[in-house]
C-alpha cells in the first residue's frame, strides 16, 4: 500500500498511468469514497487516517487504485499532507469482504498490508481500508478482485513449490520469480461440443452384418404397413366384447331384484 504513488495522467487529473503491462479490469462509478485508518489507537502511538468522499477505484491485473475526485489532506493527528492517490498490490489486502447495512450503500472492506517507503508511518503494519459505492458496485469489484487474487496467489504458490521465490523474500510485497504479467486472468471458454466431437449415430450391427436387411425404400414402406396391419388384428383378437349376456345372467339379475323388494318390504 502507498500514498500517492501513482503517476497521474495529466490530461486527466481523475486517471492514472498504467504501469507496463498493466490492464484496467474494473471502474466504479464516480462517487465512491475512501476511509484508510489505523487499527490500534494506543497512548503514545500517532494514528494514521485518511478520507475522500468521493473519487473513483480502479482495480488491475497488479494493484487496487483509488484517485479522489479532489485532493484532500489528512486529518489532524497524523503527518499533514495531499492526499492525491492510493495504490495497493493485490496480494497485499488481506480478509475482504462487502458489508450490507440496513441504510445506506454497500462497502468494501480489507486489512491492507503497507509496502516499504509508501508514505505510510512504519509503525503501521497494517490499516483498514473501507470503499463505499455510493451509486453502486461494491459486488461488481469484490467478484472481479477474488477472481483476479486467485490467479495470481496460484501463480505465486507455484513459484514457492518449485523454488523461485528466494526464502528471504518470503512475506514482502516484492516477489522475485513471479511473473504476475504471465498470468491468465480472462474466464476459460464453456465447454461447447465441436462437430469432431459430436457422436454420429451408429448403424444397427444387424444391418451391417447382414445384407438382407438392406432394403429399398419402397419395400420398407410395405414391411411397416404389414407389421402395423398385423398388431391390429392381434389387438382385436386379445378382445373381443361379447355380443350377449353370459347363460343365466337375467335370472341371476331377477332374483336379485325379487331378494331386495322382500328385504324393504319385511323392514
Amino acid at each position: 500500500m502507498s500514498i500517492n504513488w501513482v503517476m497521474l495522467d495529466p490530461s486527466s487529473p481523475t486517471a492514472f498511468t498504467p504501469l507496463p503491462h498493466e490492464s484496467t479490469l474494473y471502474t466504479s462509478p464516480p462517487r465512491t469514497s475512501l476511509s484508510l485508518a489505523s487499527l490500534n489507537k494506543f497512548p503514545g502511538k500517532e494514528p494514521f487516517a485518511v478520507t475522500s468522499s468521493t473519487g473513483r477505484v480502479f482495480l488491475t491485473n497488479r494493484r487496487v487504485i483509488y484517485i479522489p475526485a479532489a485532493p484532500t489532506t489528512t486529518q489532524p493527528g497524523a503527518q499533514t499532507q495531499s492526499f492525491n492517490s492510493f495504490a495497493a498490490p493485490i496480494l497485499n489486502l488481506h480478509d475482504t469482504h462487502v458489508t450490507t447495512p440496513f441504510f445506506g450503500p454497500n462497502a468494501w472492506t480489507a486489512l491492507v498490508q503497507p509496502v516499504a517507503g509508501g508514505n505510510i508511518p512504519p509503525q503501521h503494519a497494517a490499516l483498514k481500508i473501507s470503499l463505499t459505492f455510493k451509486d453502486g458496485g461494491a459486488y461488481d469489484f469484490h467478484t472481479t478482485y477474488e477472481r483476479v487474487k486467485e490467479r495470481l496467489q496460484q501463480a505465486v504458490d507455484v513459484a514457492r513449490e518449485s523454488g523461485h521465490i528466494p526464502e528471504s523474500a518470503r512475506g514482502s510485497s516484492s516477489l522475485p520469480g513471479v511473473n504476475m504479467d504471465s498470468v491468465h486472468l480472462e474466464d476459460l471458454p464453456a465447454y461447447e461440443e465441436t462437430g469432431a466431437s459430436v457422436p454420429q449415430p451408429q448403424p444397427n450391427a444387424a444391418a451391417v452384418g447382414n445384407p438382407a436387411h438392406h432394403t429399398r425404400p419402397q419395400d420398407q414402406q410395405r414391411l411397416e404397413s404389414e407389421a402395423a396391419s398385423a398388431a391390429e388384428r392381434r389387438e382385436q383378437d386379445t378382445f373381443s366384447p361379447p355380443a350377449e349376456p353370459p347363460p343365466g345372467y337375467e335370472e341371476a339379475q331377477m332374483s336379485s331384484v325379487a331378494a331386495e323388494v322382500e328385504r324393504r318390504l319385511s323392514g
